[in-house]
């Protein structure tokens, strides 16, 4: 009787779009690096999650529903996504660089330097939706949701699931490593390959936009 449950077309549907989001977001890109930053300095990382599960779930509800069709009446909206990703994360990445360098963390002047709750929850906004690879992934899913025809708000349902563990996991985690983060020496660590992850995908964007 479990089985034949577990093989119903709705939860095949809500498990495949779990693991399918879990391929997609697991990965520490420019998104999980800021929210991993603010949540070793323990700043505003509730807003943010928020934001970004929020960001999430309309945007891969949106992608469901037709994120294709509008990309394909909108041809040079994926281009202008791409140019302010760019922009974006070279500025971030440059400001990671210069903290690393000049020895201006440490968690305690974190914590002084941290912007306001409506900038970081603006930040979060931006790493979200200034990513071009996280629009690919939205074209992705939506492609794949397309064969699960009266199912698809199921599938779209698990890449939320997903969305939103792994985003637990990352808050969660921040958390942990904090006493490690007392140190200086580590945050000079941390934002260095922040810097080295945020530049090299703007140098990845940057390639594919040439």
């Amino acid at each position: 009787m479990l089985s034949a449950t577990l093989a119903t077309p709705a939860v095949t549907a809500w498990l495949t779009g779990t693991a399918t989001g879990l391929g997609l977001f697991a990965v520490v890109g420019a998104q999980s690096a800021f929210i991993l930053r603010q949540g070793l300095m323990r700043a505003h990382l509730k807003s943010i999650i928020l934001v970004c599960a929020l960001t999430d779930a309309l945007l891969i509800t949106l992608s469901v529903l037709g994120l294709q069709l509008l990309t394909g009446m909108v041809p040079w909206l994926t281009q202008a996504v791409l140019w302010f990703g760019v922009a974006f994360l070279s500025w971030y990445g440059v400001q990671s660089a210069l903290r690393a360098w000049r020895a201006e963390s440490g968690l305690q002047a974190a914590k002084v330097a941290v912007p306001s709750r409506r900038a970081a929850m603006l930040a979060a906004l931006g790493f979200t939706l200034l990513n071009p690879h996280f629009w690919l992934d939205m074209v992705v899913i939506g492609a794949l949701a397309d064969s699960f025809a009266e199912t698809r708000l199921l599938f779209a349902g698990g890449v939320i699931t997903a969305s939103v563990l792994w985003l637990l996991v990352l808050a969660v985690g921040s958390r942990l490593f904090a006493p490690l983060f007392q140190k200086a020496t580590a945050w000079r660590v941390l934002d260095a390959l922040i810097a080295v992850v945020m530049i090299g995908l703007a140098a990845g964007l940057l390639a594919k936009g040439i």
